[in-house]
């Protein structure tokens, strides 16, 4: 019986059981451990919450990850049901298989399997536990590991602990739906239960209008978090939670509002930054940068390879800055869209294209381009060899101007997307701000695929975006 026939019958034999839920609910301390993940698979994506949570109970692997599983039911309700199920006392009459839950991954990740292997699982015992905070799994067993290996105590004669740590990882964001604050309601619920038992790991952490959500702010291990979010919310109480942070591999700032560059909290801002040092990606959007992206970059590391800076009111002398900077030669995204800087002059973007070598994605949508300045810098973009996704929407362009972009651009064989404006033929007396004739798009559209698959380029994608 080969091995893709095997993963069948276990997926049959789950769903034959959870046909009787509470017959299989009883039987989970009896079944094979080979059926645990298939058995949790279609509880999952059935909904299953009872199911789920009785599971988790009982989980006879170290750690636990929904991965790409997705659900009918409501997402949250799913998530309330497998952490009901974290149990930090030992378990009474439970699985004999053992080792029992220590980590619960509620995090969506199509990379992650379900458990990881138990090759090796002995210390450290998951590829995914939070890395950072000195309550975590892996820094409690780091200092244990430490012990044992220095052969300070007695491991045998001393009691084990009544809890066992556990770690719980999830993704959270505080949106003000009465949902979200029920789910959060609930969470601190059970951190205040486990009050130094469960570690609840946050990495990814999106705030909207941060002054309602101070509370709930408490309750997290502000070490933990790596992608921070944090929309509508003014400076000072940024520079509140970056005081907090540790490892941040991304920041995220949306409509954030200051009045001076020279005031304490700019100045404040800027060091904060400066100490990031693991950062790799920095969005900064409707974000006032004008004549002040050096002070920026001057602070940011090196290694930077995603910048993102739309509407940030960036001049020509910030896009000059940017091409002259260290960091231009290291990023692979970049994001200028809704910056009018090409309403001076287009030669400073035009050096910042030769500069940045390793540049696989490029978003300029609305930044003002005409026929003239597309043409003048179409040489260098065509010499961006590495170039994945291209995206320019909402630019005053014509259709000449736009198939010639077209056959220069097809020899760039890593491009496979390019997101391009309606031309200004489409739009009604060919007024930019106007209506658009959607017939006269679908002709647009069919004479690219036509010239595509001229070219031999089928697997390049241009696809129209109009207002």
């Amino acid at each position: 019986m080969d091995q893709k026939t095997t993963v069948t019958l276990l997926e049959l034999a789950a769903k034959s059981l959870l046909n009787n839920e509470p017959a299989a609910i009883h039987a989970l301390d009896e079944i094979p451990r080979d059926l645990f993940v298939p058995l949790f698979n279609a509880a999952f994506l059935g909904g299953h919450k009872t199911m789920l949570t009785a599971m988790v109970r009982v989980w006879p692997f170290h750690c636990l990850r929904i991965g790409s599983l997705n659900t009918r039911e409501s997402y949250y309700d799913i998530l309330e049901a497998m952490i009901d199920g974290l149990q930090m006392l030992p378990a009474q009459n439970s699985s004999s298989w053992g080792p029992r839950l220590r980590i619960l991954d509620l995090r969506r990740d199509p990379d992650c399997k379900t458990i990881c292997s138990e090759i090796g699982t002995a210390f450290p015992f998951c590829f995914k536990s939070c890395l950072y905070s000195q309550h975590s799994i892996l820094k409690i067993e780091e200092a244990q590991h430490s012990v044992m290996c220095l052969g300070i105590g007695n491991s045998r004669s001393e009691p084990q602990s009544a809890q066992e740590p556990m770690e719980l990882l999830v993704d959270i964001s505080l949106n003000s739906t009465l949902r979200t604050e029920q789910f959060l309601s609930f969470l601190c619920s059970k951190i205040q239960q486990n009050f130094g038992s469960l570690h609840v790991c946050c990495k990814n952490l999106q705030i909207d209008r941060m002054s309602g959500h101070k509370s709930i702010l408490q309750f997290l291990d502000l070490g933990c978090i790596d992608h921070p979010e944090m929309d509508q919310a003014n400076l000072s109480e940024v520079l509140t939670l970056l005081a907090r942070v540790i490892h941040l591999y991304s920041l995220n700032l949306y409509n954030i509002p200051f009045k001076n560059y020279k005031r304490r909290n700019f100045i404040s801002f800027l060091l904060c930054l400066g100490r990031l040092d693991n950062l790799q990606e920095l969005s900064l959007s409707f974000f006032c940068l004008t004549n002040q992206l050096h002070k920026l970059l001057r602070v940011v590391p090196r290694q930077l390879d995603t910048l993102y800076l739309p509407y940030c009111s960036l001049s020509n002398r910030d896009v000059t800055v940017l091409s002259q900077s260290s960091q231009a030669t290291h990023l692979r995204l970049l994001s200028l869209s809704n910056n009018h800087f090409f309403s001076e002059v287009y030669e400073p973007f035009q050096t910042l294209l030769e500069k940045v070598s390793t540049l696989q994605h490029l978003e300029i949508n609305n930044c003002m381009i005409t026929d003239s300045t597309l043409s003048a810098i179409l040489p260098t973009l065509s010499h961006c060899t590495h170039l994945h996704f291209l995206s320019f929407a909402f630019n005053p362009i014509t259709m000449p101007v736009l198939k010639s972009l077209l056959q220069h651009l097809t020899s760039l064989m890593k491009l496979k997307y390019v997101i391009y404006p309606a031309p200004l033929h489409c739009y009604v007396e060919g007024n930019f701000h106007d209506s658009l004739d959607r017939q006269k798009l679908a002709e647009v559209q069919a004479q690219f695929q036509a010239m595509l698959h001229g070219a031999q380029r089928d697997n390049m994608k241009w696809s129209i975006c109009s207002k």
